[in-house]
């Protein structure tokens, strides 16, 4: 008997009229994946209004790395509660902010760092690139094609894609440069992707932009949004090379690809190299707004008052924070994403006989993808069936979320804690769909 228990249509009743209220009262720019509506979650399932129970391969697109409430996230979060829940680090300091800084410095190889705590992706996107820009007096900034870092001012001028993202919100922020990235399955020579992505920015910095007005270069170091694309080996080497002989920060962003999921702490780690400022979130606080930027005291120090807010490293949050990192840590559940990796990947080979349009399986530990095409030799994108597979699934008890610039990838982002026969269970249904819906 698997996780899953369908008891009534999906979506049920009673998610069916809390969605009719949303429409009343909320945004239409929030759109919906899925139309069921949850009432609790434990681990890597959660059961919705309609007391259906599903499989969740979406983790909140990223941060549940330790599943549902956990039960030590649970516990963290409640004592730091009873005792206060916000005084404003800045103006009250609490321990469980030092504490944490404390533990992800270690997690990110220790040694002489600072860390500024946030509550988003994109605000620790932001106060990076000002800390960049501060560290180095200059203004330019680079990025890459396909890129997302989220949907602020200067993040939302860092990501690539247009729809729904940047459209109509311009104008964006000034000296901003995008240039190509990796993308093997989609290169004429996946061997030379890397080298072919080092020498455009070579050439850029002959054509497009002085390099010594270049405050920062900022990257996935496994894009998310745009494809859960894998550089190749000698991409980041080679730019960690080019921005120390230009004096240029190097900035992982390891919002989705960090805490543990790809099987290192840090993604950038399985490249050799080290950034200079490393950004987190998502899977480090397992849902709470918490994010952190973190570099070397030259960088991070950059004078009193100069970034903060009301909410940065809300006690709370810190306080979830520490709990899922002591969690990643204490379980050795980074070995964990070797496992998952290799049960997705088999799933999914499998199935190439039998699914032609599987085009690429890629990914990195618990950080998996596949896209999907119409036709191998020309690599055309197939949404449809992707959005086939997906709708089928949550039919079926199953949440799945896709990415890519053509919105033709299934990612798999399931919890570190995932047990094999859940893993098994939701790609079945994974499976199963693209064999019988192709």
């Amino acid at each position: 008997m698997g996780t899953i228990k369908i008891n009534t249509e999906i979506p049920g009743p009673k998610s069916r009229a809390i969605v009719a209220r949303k429409h009343a009262v909320v945004s239409d720019a929030y759109d919906l994946h899925t139309d069921v509506v949850i009432q609790e979650g434990h681990g890597t399932s959660f059961t919705d209004v309609d007391g259906n129970v599903f499989l969740d391969f979406a983790t909140g697109i990223g941060p549940n790395i330790i599943g549902h409430a956990h039960p030590k996230v649970v516990e963290a979060v409640t004592d730091q509660a009873k005792r206060f829940s916000h005084t404003d680090f800045a103006v009250v300091p609490y321990e469980s902010f030092v504490e944490l800084s404390e533990r992800i410095i270690r997690m990110t190889g220790g040694g002489d760092k600072r860390v500024a705590l946030f509550n988003s992706g994109a605000e620790a996107v932001e106060n990076a690139i000002k800390i960049a820009k501060v560290g180095t007096g200059r203004h330019g900034v680079i990025t890459f094609d396909r890129a997302f870092h989220g949907r602020t001012l200067m993040a939302m001028t860092l990501t690539s894609k247009n729809e729904p993202y940047k459209k109509g919100f311009g104008p964006f922020a000034p000296e901003v440069y995008r240039l190509p990235y990796p993308y093997p399955y989609r290169s004429k020579d996946p061997a030379t992707a890397g080298a072919d992505a080092l020498e455009a920015l070579e050439r850029a910095f002959i054509t497009m932009v002085d390099p010594d007005t270049v405050a920062a270069v900022i990257a996935e170091p496994v894009q998310g949004e745009g494809g859960f694309i894998v550089p190749t080996p000698d991409f980041f080497p080679g730019l960690r090379e080019l921005c120390d002989r230009h004096g240029i920060v190097l900035i992982a962003d390891e919002v989705q690809s960090g805490a543990g999921r790809t099987g290192r702490f840090l993604a950038i780690e399985h490249f050799g190299v080290e950034a200079d400022l490393v950004i987190l979130a998502k899977g480090m606080g397992s849902g709470y707004p918490i994010s952190a930027v973190v570099g070397r005291p030259e960088l991070m120090n950059v004078g009193g008052s100069r970034l903060g807010g009301t909410y940065v490293g809300n006690p709370v949050a810190c306080a979830a924070a520490s709990a899922t990192l002591g969690v990643i840590e204490d379980e050795g559940l980074m070995a964990r994403a070797a496992d998952i990796e290799r049960t997705v990947t088999k799933f999914w080979e499998d199935a190439r006989s039998d699914v032609p349009e599987i085009g690429d399986i890629r990914g990195i530990g618990a950080m998996m993808a596949v896209e999907f095409v119409k036709d191998l030799g020309t690599k055309e994108p197939h949404p449809d069936l992707v959005n086939a597979i997906m709708n089928d699934a949550g039919q079926r008890g199953l949440i799945v979320v896709k990415c890519g610039i053509y919105g033709n990838v299934i990612r798999h982002l399931v919890p570190l804690t995932i047990s094999d026969p859940e893993l098994e269970e939701g790609l079945e249904i994974l499976v199963d769909g693209a064999r019988k819906l192709r």
